[in-house]
């Protein structure tokens, strides 16, 4: 549950809400994307905790695609996962947490461009240290992030800064909003993305006690408990600053902290985000290697990234692959296109994998199936088709780039077996 609340819920807590809100102008018409997404969510909770029961190993997707299409469609999402979109995003996360950082310490010139690659590293050699002091550090950081985010809730409501004037009318749109479709398409790919890695906790099945009971409760409790929380923060930002008053939203935390905090607002906030940011990190670093070693251990991927430590139960090489990966993509300066390179091909695999419980040989028999993942894909086509449509360039680039892995595993598929490779090609 630490996982799904520590992927979902980071940096974009204090950013996504106040930009929603400003282009759809109502606060019922935030509140109905939030439950929108979050029924989209619930959806692929209760297929992805089938799968992990059915398939209760790491990996995750990168398993569950192997069992429904094959190795190269699995192979395909390692890739792209493990090769582009978990670097990016743990890069992306620790420069976005940088800012907060000098908030905090007097840094400036080198000190600042140093910090992410520091933050990286030290989950690194976190992680590198074993599953038990990971998983600590992980849980810890997102029980202290849900502490905060529920403890600014309830300041918000006792402190007699928070106004029930400033959400009224509820349905009302404020001037200046955006038009209404544009509005709430943007809204509705801007909540996935808040939304987004609610799915990683099938990824340390392997390593997880019972997994038939622990991995259903971690998908659907989680995926509930982000709900909750992106409604109840979005209320308190905007009991506290109106719509009306919204800038822009890098400077949304800062009006915020000012207003219930005063002068050391800025302090307070920072503090909070720089939380919700490594708990995202923590889930990350810990989630991400574990498709790397699956692959390597189903032969997909080279050997030595498939070896645990014995002592200390972890994938070593796997972790410092994904670190170093992190790292590099903070040299090229350029993780932001990369992200929005992948994000059209991470809906699409998503969409993909819920389809492989069509393709069991043993049909699910749940009380949800098959209207949760026929409700679940179309509403990933629907957010593809706005992406494509409102950004076609990035999304054909970030089909290119995972297509761009069919050459490395035609050339490990020969490494492993030409024999079979040949035979195959006459």
């Amino acid at each position: 549950m630490a996982i799904v609340v520590g992927e979902s819920i980071a940096l974009s807590i204090f950013l996504t809400p106040a930009t929603m809100a400003k282009s759809l102008g109502s606060p019922l018409l935030l509140a109905l994307v939030w439950m929108g997404m979050a029924l989209m969510a619930m959806c692929g909770a209760l297929c992805y905790a089938e799968l992990a029961m059915r398939f209760p190993e790491s990996g995750g997707e990168y398993v569950y695609l192997r069992a429904g299409y094959g190795e190269r469609i699995g192979f395909l999402y390692g890739w792209m996962s493990a090769m582009v979109m978990y670097p990016g995003v743990a890069a992306a996360l620790a420069v976005g947490a940088s800012a907060y950082v000098a908030q905090l310490l007097p840094l400036h010139g080198k000190g600042m461009v140093l910090v992410p690659a520091a933050i990286l590293c030290l989950f690194g050699v976190v992680n590198l240290a074993g599953t038990g002091l990971s998983g600590a550090v992980m849980t810890f950081a997102n029980m202290l992030k849900l502490a905060l985010l529920f403890g600014l809730v309830a300041w918000t409501a006792i402190s007699g800064h928070a106004h029930l004037s400033n959400l009224m009318p509820l349905a009302e749109r404020r001037p200046g909003s955006e038009e209404l479709l544009p509005a709430i398409a943007g809204a509705i790919v801007s909540a996935f993305f808040s939304f987004g890695g609610w799915w990683e906790a099938g990824k340390i099945a392997g390593e997880v006690r019972n997994p038939k009971r622990t991995l259903p409760l971690a998908f659907l409790g989680g995926v509930a408990l982000v709900t909750l929380i992106y409604l109840l923060i979005s209320a308190a930002f905007l009991a506290v600053v109106p719509i009306a008053r919204i800038t822009a939203d890098t400077a949304f935390a800062a009006q915020f902290g000012e207003a219930l905090f005063g002068a050391a607002g800025a302090k307070i906030l920072s503090v909070c985000v720089l939380v919700c940011v490594f708990g995202g990190i923590a889930a990350l670093t810990m989630a991400s290697p574990r498709v790397t070693y699956a692959m390597a251990q189903a032969g997909a991927f080279f050997p030595s990234f498939g070896k645990l430590d014995p002592r200390r139960g972890a994938p070593v090489n796997a972790i410092l692959l994904q670190t170093g990966l992190s790292l590099a993509v903070l040299l090229l300066g350029a993780f932001d296109r990369v992200l929005a390179y992948i994000i059209f091909s991470v809906v699409l695999f998503l969409a993909l994998t819920v389809s492989t419980l069509f393709r069991m040989r043993e049909p699910v028999r749940g009380w949800w199936f098959p209207v949760a993942p026929i409700l679940f894909i179309t509403m990933c086509g629907v957010i593809a088709l706005l992406i494509l449509l409102h950004n076609p360039l990035p999304a054909l680039v970030g089909v290119g780039i995972v297509i761009c892995g069919l050459p490395i595993h035609y050339y490990l598929t020969a490494r492993q077996n030409p024999a079979a490779l040949t035979s195959e090609g006459n």
